[in-house]
């Protein structure tokens, strides 16, 4: 059973995050300031301090957050038949939960050009990929499956990077499907 959190706590985390956000959309995360975060979110330093040991630690526990919803997420994904299919499904779930976090990606890797988003992204759906191809059929070649999987998972990560740079540039629905015509029927 899942240990009930206390809502003051949630909350007070819940503010932090919004308030290194709401910093982080005009200012680089380097100039930013413990106090500045305490003050925008309306908590004493003292509170951030019982949660966080830094503004470094407070980045990489609402990371962590996004991480575990992707996970989530990505647990739901349907079986498919083909190395394509997973592929394009699992692409599918991840433009969606950017799109949902989009404020946030923006924040962190367009205005402050951040890679730690990025390497989450690609670390959740790597280790994604290789569970599921470990646990099916769908491959089909004497190619090591970590060196395909970095190959296109590595492609789709900096696609995603480039929608969240200029999310008006292209719909999420057209980069899906150039991407179906980019993935090779056998990918494995």
């Amino acid at each position: 059973m899942k240990k009930k959190q206390d809502l003051r706590i949630v909350k007070t985390k819940k503010n932090l995050y919004e308030g290194l956000l709401k910093l982080m959309k005009n200012t680089s995360f380097e100039d930013i300031k413990v106090s500045d975060i305490c003050n925008i979110s309306l908590v004493n330093r003292s509170t951030f301090y019982d949660h966080f040991s830094d503004k470094y630690e407070l980045l990489i526990s609402l990371i962590n957050n996004l991480e575990e919803e992707l996970s989530i997420n990505l647990s739901k994904n349907k079986e498919t038949t083909s190395a394509k299919d997973y592929y394009l499904s699992i692409i599918t779930i991840l433009f969606n939960h950017i799109s949902d976090n989009l404020d946030i990606y923006t924040s962190i890797i367009k205005t402050n050009n951040n890679g730690i988003a990025a390497d989450m992204l690609r670390e959740a759906i790597l280790k994604d990929v290789k569970k599921t191809l470990d646990s099916t059929n769908l491959k089909k070649t004497n190619i090591p499956t970590d060196i395909i999987s970095i190959f296109y998972v590595s492609a789709v990560i900096n696609v995603c990077i480039e929608y969240i740079k200029e999310p008006n540039k292209y719909t999420m629905k057209d980069i899906l499907i150039y991407l179906d015509k980019l993935l090779p029927n056998d990918i494995y």
